[in-house]
């Protein structure tokens, strides 16, 4: 059994930032589980642009509001607490926040830690 807590993460080396998101990662690729699982912040008045080509990843937002649009040129959908939304055609989006946007990720295959995205939007695979 594996059990963690979100504030013994924090400031170790499970957590990662970037200029628009700080990442928590709760379980990664090392703990065998299949898939990974983090708690993300978004930060507000930041646009991210991602195009997980190497994984599939689900999202459920717990705060904050941000806007999810499909790329290229497509729909838009409002992200508020409650949604989720699943990239299961690894879906290119670009992510327009406007609260701080607190949000639980599940990613497969797992990451395995210090992923941030690389020029395409994407997290590389990493051995």
């Amino acid at each position: 059994m594996i059990i963690r807590t979100l504030e013994e993460l924090k400031g170790g080396p499970r957590e990662v930032a970037a200029a628009n998101w700080t990442s928590t990662r709760l379980l990664l690729r090392e703990d065998g589980m299949g898939f990974s699982l983090h708690d993300t912040t978004l930060h507000a008045g930041t646009v991210t642009e991602m195009h997980y080509i190497n994984h599939l990843e689900a999202v459920y937002c717990i705060e904050g509001e941000a806007t999810i649009r499909e790329l290229p040129g497509g729909a838009e959908h409002r992200i508020v607490p409650g949604t989720m939304y699943a990239l299961d055609q690894h879906d290119h989006h670009e992510l327009r926040v406007t609260k701080d946007l607190r949000v639980i990720c599940v990613f497969s295959p797992p990451c395995c830690g210090r992923e941030t995205h690389d020029e395409r939007g994407a997290y590389p695979l990493l051995e």
